[in-house]
């Protein structure tokens, strides 16, 4: 019971913190224009945080984001994507955003990507149920394709609005490695200048977790033109993922 009682309040001063601090992007508060005075005024622009229950567990905050209006996407998203897995779990999985499946079902990598992380969890000797999986944005972007929703990246002011979630995930989680998937995950939490095609699979000390690497996004092996990419790009793909797993998981 005692126990229980640190986690909650460990819980609550994580929403706590998360809540107080001012929403940047590139480092800088949002610039909001008011109609009418033709000048910008800095103020706090809306996102995720003002969504933050009090409680800071997974139950409370897959339930607080379910209506969460933070950004612009939850306006033509089915649903929010929450993460999904255990907690505190040694290793945590961050891809980009919910494709299509994904924000049909509410559940993370349940696509044909989320296929391709299985084989590779599986390669490692683990299944996602040991896993914490989780994206950067928790609601689907998409562009409209005759009958067909294709992603599209998301931009950096709905990424940043959404960093409060993730954030308080990675808290909750206390993972020992964190593999994030794709370039909008890595820049999320490596920053901006971070290029998986020069430090993919490297260990980057990070404020959060021990250890932080980046690999690529399993769509973008599936989207690679050319058989020989698709290839070399998977082998890689199932290294970094047994890697992470060894020592994210497996570390003594």
């Amino acid at each position: 019971m005692y126990l229980a009682l640190i986690e909650k309040t460990r819980a609550q001063r994580t929403c706590d913190h998360l809540r107080a601090r001012p929403m940047k992007t590139q480092g800088k508060p949002v610039a909001i224009s008011r109609p009418g005075n033709g000048v910008p005024r800095r103020r706090l622009a809306r996102s995720a945080a003002d969504f933050l229950p009090a409680d800071c567990s997974l139950p409370a905050l897959r339930k607080a984001a379910r209506s969460c209006q933070g950004c612009e996407l939850f306006r033509r998203a089915t649903q929010v994507v929450f993460g999904e897995g255990p907690a505190p779990a040694a290793l945590m999985v961050v891809g980009e955003v919910p494709g299509d499946r994904e924000d049909q079902m509410g559940q993370p990598f349940v696509g044909p990507a989320g296929r391709l992380l299985d084989e590779a969890l599986a390669a490692a000797g683990v299944n996602r149920r040991q896993v914490y999986i989780t994206n950067a944005v928790k609601h689907f972007s998409w562009e409209p394709r005759g009958k067909r929703r294709l992603h599209s990246k998301p931009k950096l002011r709905e990424i940043a609005a959404c960093r409060p979630w993730l954030e308080a995930e990675i808290r909750v989680v206390q993972p020992r490695t964190i593999v994030c998937l794709g370039a909008t995950a890595a820049q999320s939490l490596l920053g901006r200048d971070f290029r998986i095609s020069r430090r993919r699979g490297e260990s980057v000390a990070s404020d959060w977790a021990p250890r932080v690497i980046a690999t690529w996004h399993p769509s973008a092996l599936l989207r690679a033109p050319e058989e020989r990419d698709r290839q070399r790009m998977k082998e890689e793909f199932f290294e970094d993922i047994v890697s992470a797993v060894r020592n994210g998981m497996f570390a003594g």
